[in-house]
């Protein structure tokens, strides 16, 4: 059964494109051209995933964003001109699953969909990621880089293993220290950065070019993985 996929923004061309990238793949597509139409929408469809803009005609993105978390777990990729910082972690923080802007590749968004669908679809799947030289089995709590099994201290296998639950998806430092670390250490970031330094060095990463943790500066943290391997 194909994916089912609402698409919540009023620029026509936008949704147009949109559209027809994703009909390309089989999914199945409706659309809103604002956010009572589109929480409406997302209710009556009970879609996988909500592309969802910010600047809407009757209501801000971030408000559609905090009624339908009140309701619905579906997740929800932002596609915004807005770029700052400030925007992109307070839609994250929010329940966002990604947050791509405008302009934008529909290559890089059409990649960033599949990845989210990919968690949506297999939640309790613990994943196991093995490129030929990382190895990632969450099953076994088994690390292994070129063949030879490498020791995590508990709190970077935590961040690791949350990183890899989500490959290609941006964990916000708060969530990461939040449940990694506990509520109250939701603004310590540089233990976050000493644990994702002390990661890259024990996986290999050249730390100026990194190939698996990603920075988002001022937001958080990707996996990169390639996509036929997870």
């Amino acid at each position: 059964m194909s994916a089912k996929i609402t698409i919540v923004d009023d620029e026509t061309q936008i949704r147009r494109m949109l559209r027809i990238a994703l009909k390309s793949e089989d999914y199945e597509v409706a659309e809103a051209d604002n956010g009572s139409d589109g929480l409406a929408l997302i209710a009556r469809q009970q879609p996988d995933l909500a592309v969802l803009d910010l600047g809407l005609p009757d209501m801000d993105g971030h408000q559609l964003l905090g009624d339908l978390r009140g309701w619905s777990s579906v997740p929800v990729i932002v596609l915004s001109v807005r770029a700052s910082e400030r925007e992109k972690v307070r839609a994250l923080d929010a329940g966002a699953q990604d947050y791509v802007t405008k302009p934008f590749s529909i290559e890089e968004l059409m990649a960033r969909i599949r990845a989210v669908l990919r968690d949506r679809i297999k939640p309790d799947q613990p994943p196991v990621l093995d490129d030929g030289y990382l190895l990632i089995d969450l099953s076994k709590r088994l690390v292994g880089v070129g063949g030879s099994k490498v020791g995590l201290t508990p709190k970077e296998y935590a961040v690791l293993s949350r990183l890899v639950r989500s490959p290609n998806c941006v964990i916000t430092q708060t969530q990461l220290l939040q449940e990694v670390w506990g509520p109250g250490h939701q603004n310590d970031t540089h233990y976050l950065r000493i644990i994702v330094s002390h990661l890259r060095q024990k996986l290999g990463e050249d730390p100026t070019e990194p190939k698996y943790i990603k920075t988002e500066a001022g937001i958080g943290y990707r996996f990169l993985y390639p996509e036929p391997a997870i």
